[in-house]
C-alpha cells in the first residue's frame, strides 16, 4: 500500500502558517474544476506540481495504459506534487472497461478503401492483410448482417455482410487508415460483455487499498453496472466516489437510473461520439448535464476539449467555445486527456482552460429560485446551505466558509453557482480531496473541527493578512451536520473587524 501524503493543516490557536497561504493561492482561480490526465508528458512530481499551480484540481490515471506498478508510480508522484504545493489534489482512477480492440495486423498500418472487404476471424492468426482479429472473443457471435462496425475512433466505417461460425465479412463504407490495437465500436449492437472486467476489479481493489478518491467506470449501460462496482468497493471498505462514464446508447436510454446510482457522471464524448451519430452528441451532452443538475450530481465533460493543444500552443476558437459552452450548460469540471498526458504543452493547456473558465464564469448568475435536493444530503442541510448562499448574495458577502465533515454541505453549495469565493474546511483528508470535484469550492484542511468560532477567527485573521478580506467585509460561516456535537447545522454572518 502506498503512503498517504499528509495535506497541509491550519492549526488553531497559533498564527496561520505559510502552508495555508499556498493552499489558498488558488482562491481566485476558476470555479469550474480541471481534471488532467497523467502521462509521459507530465508524470514527474515537479511537472505535476506545475500543473497544480496552473489550476489542476484532480489528476486522472487511465488504466487502459499500464499495469498496477505503473499506476503506483503515478500516484506516488501525484502525492509528492501535492506535498510540494501544499494542495490536497484528488485522484481519479479511470477503469478501462470492456474496450474492444483490433488484434495485431499483418499490414500495419492498413489502408481501408471504400468497397474493400475486411474479415473478422475467430481467434488464430490472420492469413492475409484483410483478415483481422479482435480482443473480444464473442464478437462474431454477436454480429449480424447489417450491423455497423467503427474502427479508429470512427474514422473507418464497416458494414457487416455475412456471418458464420468462424468469421464475419464486412465491407468498408468510409475509408481510412487503421493500426494494430486500435479501438472497435459497435453502434447499436447489444453486447453481453460485463462493464466490469477482471482487470477492472483488480484495479478497483488496488484503488480501495490506496485511498483513491474517484473511480470512473467505462461503458456503463445500466444502473446495475454502477452497483456492481460499488459492491466491490464496499466489500473493501472504500468510500471513493463512483463516476459513471456515459458513452453507450444504452446509457442514454437508462440515463436517469444511472445518474441516481452514481456519485458523479462523465460525458465521455470520444466513444459516445462514435456509438451515436456525431451530430447527436452536442444535444446528448446538454441532456446529460441537465439531468445531473436536477439530481445534484457533479458532471465532468471530457475528450478533445483543447485537442489542438497536443502540439499547438493555442487552442482553436471552436475549442475555446466548447469549453465555455460546457460551463454555461452547467458542467462541474472539464477534463484534459492527451493534452496533458502526451501533449507538447501540458502546462499551457491547463492555464488556457483556466483562463477560458474564469472569463466564462463572469457571465454566470446565482439563481435564488433554483432548488434541487438529493438523498445524499439531509434535507435540513440542503435548506440551510441554500439559505446561507442566498444570505451571502443578498448582503454582498466577501467569502463563504463551510465547515464540513463529509463534504455534503459543500456538495450542495457547489450547485448554486454563486461566484462568492467559498472555502470547504474539514479535518478529513478524504473529504478535502473529494471537494476538488465540487464547483467553486476550495478545500482547506484544519487540525480539528470542534471549535467553529476559532476556525472562523483564524481564517478571517489570515485572509486579512493576505488581502482577501478587509475591515468591514462580511462573511457567511456555515457548519454542516455533525461538526458540533448534538447540533445539526448553523449559519453565522460575521463582519470582519
Amino acid at each position: 500500500m502506498l503512503d498517504v501524503t499528509t495535506v497541509p493543516v491550519l492549526r488553531l490557536n497559533v498564527s496561520i502558517s505559510i502552508e495555508v497561504a499556498m493552499s489558498l493561492s488558488s482562491l481566485h482561480q476558476s470555479c469550474t474544476k480541471i481534471v488532467a490526465t497523467v502521462g509521459p508528458a507530465c508524470d514527474t512530481p515537479e511537472k505535476l506540481a506545475e500543473l497544480i499551480k496552473a489550476g489542476v484540481d484532480v489528476f486522472r490515471i487511465n488504466t487502459a495504459h499500464g499495469k498496477i506498478p505503473d499506476h503506483e508510480k503515478k500516484v506516488a508522484a501525484i502525492r509528492q506534487a501535492s506535498q510540494i504545493t501544499e494542495t490536497p489534489v484528488g485522484i481519479l482512477l479511470d477503469l478501462a472497461g470492456p474496450k474492444i480492440r483490433l488484434g495485431e495486423l499483418i499490414a500495419d498500418p492498413l489502408q481501408c478503401d471504400v468497397g474493400m472487404q475486411l474479415t473478422f476471424i475467430r481467434g488464430g492468426q490472420p492469413a492475409s492483410e484483410t483478415e483481422v482479429t479482435a480482443t473480444y472473443a464473442k464478437l462474431i457471435d454477436e454480429l449480424q448482417p447489417g450491423n455497423r462496425v467503427m474502427l479508429a475512433d470512427g474514422l473507418v466505417a464497416l458494414e457487416v455482410e455475412t456471418v458464420d461460425a468462424t468469421r464475419a465479412v464486412c465491407r468498408v463504407t468510409a475509408a481510412g487508415e487503421v493500426r494494430s490495437r486500435q479501438g472497435i465500436n459497435l453502434p447499436g449492437v447489444k453486447l453481453s460483455v460485463s462493464a466490469l472486467q477482471r482487470t477492472d476489479i483488480e484495479n478497483a481493489i488496488w484503488a480501495a487499498d490506496n485511498e483513491i478518491d474517484f473511480i470512473s467506470l467505462s461503458f456503463v449501460r445500466s444502473a446495475e453496472d454502477v452497483y456492481s462496482l460499488k459492491s466491490v468497493l464496499s466489500a473493501h471498505d472504500c468510500d471513493a466516489l463512483v463516476i459513471a462514464k456515459i458513452e453507450k446508447p444504452e446509457a442514454l436510454e437508462n440515463l436517469d437510473e444511472i445518474v441516481d446510482a452514481a456519485d458523479g457522471i462523465m460525458v465521455a464524448r470520444g466513444d459516445l461520439g462514435v456509438e451515436i451519430d456525431v451530430a447527436e452528441t452536442p444535444m446528448a451532452q446538454k441532456r446529460i448535464i441537465r439531468v445531473c443538475k436536477v439530481k445534484l450530481k457533479p458532471v465532468i465533460v471530457a475528450t478533445q476539449m483543447l485537442e489542438s493543444m497536443h502540439h499547438s500552443s493555442r487552442p482553436t476558437r471552436a475549442e475555446a467555445s466548447d469549453v465555455a459552452n460546457a460551463i454555461l450548460d452547467g458542467a462541474d469540471a472539464c477534463m484534459l486527456s492527451g493534452e496533458t498526458a502526451v501533449g507538447d504543452h501540458p502546462v499551457l493547456a491547463v492555464k488556457m482552460m483556466s483562463r477560458i473558465m474564469q472569463f466564462t464564469e463572469k457571465s454566470l448568475r446565482h439563481d435564488i429560485t433554483d432548488r434541487v435536493t438529493t438523498n445524499r444530503v439531509h434535507p435540513i442541510t440542503t435548506a440551510v446551505t441554500y439559505a446561507a448562499t442566498n444570505i451571502a448574495e443578498a448582503i454582498g458577502a466577501a467569502m463563504i466558509i463551510i465547515a464540513t465533515k463529509s463534504g455534503g454541505t459543500a456538495w450542495v453549495k457547489s450547485k448554486s453557482r454563486s461566484l462568492i469565493p467559498t472555502l470547504g474546511v474539514s479535518d478529513c483528508q478524504a473529504t478535502l480531496r473529494r471537494i476538488n470535484l465540487f464547483w467553486g469550492i476550495k478545500p482547506i484542511a484544519v487540525s480539528q473541527m470542534t471549535h467553529p468560532a476559532a476556525i472562523r477567527t483564524e481564517i478571517c485573521d489570515w485572509a486579512k493578512e493576505q488581502g482577501y478580506l478587509k475591515k468591514g467585509d462580511r462573511i457567511v460561516f456555515v457548519s454542516g451536520s455533525g461538526v458540533v456535537e448534538k447540533a445539526h447545522n448553523s449559519v453565522v454572518v460575521h463582519t470582519v473587524e
